[in-house]
């Protein structure tokens, strides 16, 4: 009679698993509840965010939370936090929208930035909303002119995902032309996939002429730091600071299928921090050329974008930010 295969022993099992080839603990489950207006994201039991698709110029997602329940974003303009900088009430916590699509802003909202009437992006319908594994909202939205008109139509897909010591949002967006017109996206830096950061996890900067202090880092997949972040193309994009004894992070990755990847970063000191494909001449300094970054969606056509926003603790090397890209985009 022959010796039955030796199990593997601990040793090998934890190699293996250090390795890659399962992980060490199980994915907790994400959940969707409804509410008014929003929907309300679960991880492992604990709150995440919401997506809110009502009450605003344009949907959104707030708060959003850390595995250990640490708010990532500002709470401005959704509600008044005592120390937060009160300036862009349009930067609302998470957001996808851009400031030139047929001449007409839909990113900045009132008098803000610059003199382009301002539309809105309205929600329309929850089209798929389903938990496990992984969080699935689709959702569908009209970007609507002052006039009324509708420029075009989008389909927005949030997947949301919980790993032990980290939290992930995969955000696309396909915007649908009309039958019978293009869709002009403008070259400007105000855009287009962002999040407006915790006023600790801020650089050092100024709120008007107020000084504001901040232990903020910002590091790009090319080595760029800090300022020199700002209008640089990479891969990816991480912003990082420390809160009470921990360091904590926010990367957000651009598709390597997306449009003019690698992408612009809208990387701020205060704060901001996005992926613009539509900047180039801003963020170029090619300023006899204010037209480099147009792109046209042609009348029934359509544009998707695609983007990983992941929230690690430490560093971009203790949140193997560099790694966590490589297998995003092996998948793509």
């Amino acid at each position: 009679m022959k010796n039955p295969t030796p199990l593997p022993s601990v040793v090998l099992i934890l190699a293996m698993a250090l390795a890659g080839g399962f992980p060490l603990k199980a994915q907790p489950a994400v959940k969707l509840t409804q509410a008014d207006g929003r929907i309300r994201v679960e991880i492992g039991g604990q709150p995440f965010t919401e997506y809110v698709y009502a009450g605003a110029d344009r949907p959104y997602c707030y708060p959003v939370l850390a595995p250990d329940g640490t708010p990532l974003t500002r709470d401005f303009p959704m509600k008044n936090t005592p120390g937060e900088d009160h300036d862009h009430p349009h930067h609302r916590s998470l957001w996808f929208a851009h400031s030139d699509v047929n001449g007409i802003d839909f990113w900045n909202e009132g008098t803000a930035g610059n003199s382009r009437k301002k539309g809105r992006i309205v929600h329309d319908a929850i089209v798929e909303s389903t938990g496990g594994d992984v969080g699935t909202i689709r959702a569908t939205d009209r970007w609507i002119a002052p006039t009324g008109q509708v420029f075009c139509t989008d389909e927005t897909t949030l997947r949301f995902q919980g790993l032990p010591d980290a939290r992930i949002i995969d955000y696309a967006v396909t915007i649908q032309a009309p039958k019978d017109a293009p869709v002009q996206i403008g070259d400007d830096k105000d855009g287009t996939m962002a999040i407006r950061l915790a006023q600790w996890m801020t650089m050092p900067h100024k709120n008007g002429k107020q000084a504001e202090p901040g232990a903020g880092q910002i590091v790009t997949a090319a080595g760029d730091r800090d300022e020199k972040a700002w209008g640089k193309r990479a891969d990816w994009c991480d912003y990082h600071a420390p809160h009470e004894g921990k360091v904590y992070g926010v990367a957000i990755f651009d598709s390597p299928q997306n449009l003019r990847h690698p992408t612009w970063w809208m990387a701020r000191d205060y704060g901001l921090f996005g992926a613009n494909p539509f900047g180039q001449h801003w963020y170029e300094a090619k300023m006899d050329q204010p037209h480099l970054g147009d792109y046209t969606i042609p009348a029934g056509g359509s544009l998707t974008l695609r983007y990983r926003f992941y929230f690690h603790y430490g560093d971009e090397k203790d949140g193997r930010v560099a790694e966590q890209y490589a297998e995003y985009a092996k998948a793509q």
